[in-house]
């Protein structure tokens, strides 16, 4: 390999954009999961709250979980943003959502997705190129549509149904 060669090697390496499958997360649990886990399979990532008046969506989200399970990667992200409408803990979160909502998809340990603190991934989503909008989120149940090779094809605001016909045509 000449020295053209690796330098340009180096910096498609050192310049690439970042992708979704860069970022982990960890779940109610306490699981540590990688996007990368993914590849190969669209993914919906909520931001999520359990007292909020989009919360009935848990069981819109649930019946894509359940109707896609093996074509769609659904994951639930709760943050107290937005009105203080989260549990103060995980274990609420855990038990609100399964009690309520019969909720099995995966859900993230409680983040921030906007502020300071926001989590890196909701950093990446709320810049990342799409064709409908960037910017910081606006409440809860924004959702944003991944497609299977790990690139943000659409992001929708809360409340477009997760069983709207735009958000199914996609998947």
């Amino acid at each position: 390999m000449n020295v053209m060669t690796t330098m340009i090697i180096l910096c498609s390496v050192v310049f690439q954009k970042p992708s979704v499958y860069d970022f982990s997360f960890t779940t109610l649990d306490g699981e540590k999961k990688e996007l990368s886990a993914f590849k190969g399979k669209p993914m919906l990532l909520v931001n999520t709250a359990s007292k909020c008046g989009f919360t009935k969506q848990y069981e819109e989200l649930q019946q894509l979980h359940e109707q896609y399970g093996e074509d769609l990667v659904v994951i639930g992200f709760p943050s107290d943003n937005f009105g203080g409408q989260e549990f103060d803990n995980n274990e609420e979160i855990a038990e609100f959502c399964e009690k309520n909502f019969g909720v099995t998809f995966l859900l993230s340990e409680k983040i921030n997705v906007k502020g300071e603190d926001i989590d890196p991934l909701f950093s990446y989503l709320t810049q990342a190129e799409n064709p409908d909008f960037t910017g910081e989120i606006k409440w809860n149940f924004e959702k944003f549509l991944i497609d299977a090779d790990g690139k943000l094809t659409h992001r929708y605001r809360s409340k477009t149904s997760p069983l709207d016909k735009t958000i199914l045509s996609e998947i």
